[in-house]
């Protein structure tokens, strides 16, 4: 039986046939009490016999295989980024995967046994049926709202140093000064820019790259990915690619964006400290040719707004940016709070209906502080859904995301997953931890893979911490690594240098404050994909 689907708690399954019924056409599961009929001597870690149907591969490698039979390869053109196929691989009922955030339970060795449980309180608190309709309401449609804040306001702090079409370069590797978007990576330098389409289409032009990992990721208003370019999709000889908003005329082979603005994000991978002037020459090679519409200046609210500020500024982003006619049933649903695909209206509420859409409010803020981990939990490493990056209508997914992770690439592009921690929120609040590849289990990647440890904010959020010997990831390429007499690699996590031969292979985490560890794999090869791969368990050591 594939290991992505044994790892999956039965309560946790019954919650994927709820979201993703989809999976139903390629297991049939028997939990004891389904009266289905059992598979003798094949049961899952809880239990759980299963029946294997016609398809002859388990459902997440069908979904890569279809991927890859529609043309898109690892050097091939960025066909598939450009929207065309989006809808078609790996999100055939992706959506509302938010019910199934989970933690696992630190009962001895870390990662022991695998159990769903809603993080920071009860299940009432995580999908909101406790609350009145009313203040549902308001859940849904702040929930809905985050993203677009999030981005709009990367959008203005970018357009406060400059204009649009015009590159920002991080000519260094992020650190606890610069870092200003939560869950930064150390790995790559940034190259961003707002990216303005009211005046007709622009041409982003790419230098050549050659091996080095390089990637451009073009995100929509509401956090979506719309393309990636760079070294998976268009290769590394670079290149001039048009990129053209709504209602404007184009040429066939531009990438359509799904309003007149984008945020775009470059990546450069930094091989060391003396890669940095060869990384900063590609950052150089960067253009964008068009010309931007001009002064822009739309209020973006904060999350702590009060309710109608929130909504007011929020109607000003729809219409600025108008969202997809796939949203009409959300709309639809959060009439009753003003909130319009072309504006706010604030409604005639009395005192107690004002209270019960704080409460809804309230509510989804707490939802998005917490630690947001994955569908899968496997060796206390929580693995993500497959929309990630593509969220299509689930809006809370993308709402936590927006908060603890803005601008995630899709995971064909870059796979994360995040410790489970050793309570129940998702975070660490303990000290010595310990983690070790075996020579033949290294992550699998065309490209490389880091582990990153963050301190964890009350907000949710995740930013780097200062440590004595600035480092905030190891991985694959870092320097000074001892690796073990067969290979292997031990990692040692701890708020102080765990001394002797461990020094050279420290984490530092955080002081005195809870923490999550992230682990990214760039380029990941289909075992990752496919569940197939999982990382190591985490320890504590003395």
């Amino acid at each position: 039986m594939d290991a992505a689907i044994r790892a999956l708690p039965v309560r946790a399954i019954f919650g994927l046939r709820r979201f993703w019924p989809h999976i139903g056409d390629k297991w049939a599961y028997d939990a004891r009490d389904t009266g289905r009929p059992r598979h003798s001597g094949q049961r899952d870690g809880n239990g759980a016999s299963y029946v294997r149907n016609a398809d002859t591969l388990p459902y997440s490698e069908k979904l890569f295989d279809d991927y890859h039979s529609l043309g898109q390869s690892q050097s091939g053109h960025a066909k598939e980024e450009t929207g065309v196929m989006n809808r078609r691989h790996m999100l055939v009922g992706g959506a509302a995967m938010t019910g199934a955030i989970w933690s696992q339970q630190a009962l001895g060795a870390l990662g022991a046994t695998d159990r769903p449980a809603p993080l920071n309180g009860a299940a009432s608190d995580v999908d909101g049926s406790a609350l009145s309709p009313l203040a549902r309401v308001a859940r849904e449609a702040w929930l809905y709202a985050v993203p677009l804040v999030e981005v709009c306001d990367v959008r203005r702090r970018i357009l406060a140093r400059g204009p649009a079409n015009q590159w920002v370069h991080n000519r260094h590797l992020t650190n606890v000064e610069t870092q200003r978007v939560t869950s930064p990576n150390n790995d790559t330098l940034y190259s961003r820019a707002a990216l303005d389409l009211r005046h007709g289409p622009v041409t982003i032009i790419l230098p050549p790259t050659g091996t080095r990992y390089f990637s451009v990721q073009l995100v929509d208003m509401y956090s979506n990915n719309v393309a990636v370019l760079g070294t998976r999709t268009t290769g590394g000889d670079g290149g001039r690619f048009t990129i053209a908003g709504r209602n404007t005329t184009a040429p066939d082979d531009a990438i359509r964006a799904p309003s007149n603005w984008l945020f775009i994000l470059a990546r450069t991978l930094v091989d060391g400290p003396d890669d940095l002037a060869a990384a900063n020459a590609v950052q150089d090679g960067l253009a964008i040719e068009g010309a931007s519409g001009g002064p822009f200046n739309l209020a973006v609210p904060t999350r702590n707004d009060d309710w109608q500020s929130f909504f007011g500024a929020v109607g000003g982003l729809l219409r600025d940016s108008p969202p997809p006619a796939t949203d009409n049933a959300l709309f639809a649903r959060i009439a009753a709070v003003g909130l319009r695909r072309d504006g706010f209206a604030a409604p005639n509420l009395s005192a107690a209906q004002i209270a019960e859409v704080e409460g809804g409010i309230a509510a989804a803020r707490h939802y998005v502080g917490q630690t947001q981990l994955g569908q899968r939990i496997v060796d206390g490493w929580a693995y993500p859904p497959w929309n990630l990056g593509r969220f299509e209508q689930d809006y809370g997914f993308r709402a936590q995301i927006a908060v603890s992770g803005l601008f995630a690439l899709p995971l064909e592009e870059a796979f994360y997953t995040r410790s489970v921690g050793d309570r129940s929120d998702g975070l660490f609040h303990g000290d010595n931890f310990h983690m070790r590849f075996a020579a033949d289990q290294m992550p699998p990647v065309d490209g490389f893979w880091s582990m990153t440890c963050y301190e964890a904010r009350p907000d949710g959020q995740f930013f780097f911490a200062a440590n004595s010997i600035d480092r905030y990831a190891i991985g694959n390429r870092t320097r000074g690594l001892r690796r073990g007499a067969d290979g292997s690699l031990d990692i040692w996590i701890s708020r102080n240098d765990p001394g002797g031969a461990r020094s050279a292979n420290w984490l530092p985490a955080p002081a005195d404050k809870p923490f999550a560890l992230s682990m990214r794999a760039y380029l990941p090869k289909k075992p990752l994909l496919t569940g197939r791969y999982s990382f190591p368990e985490l320890r504590h050591f003395v």
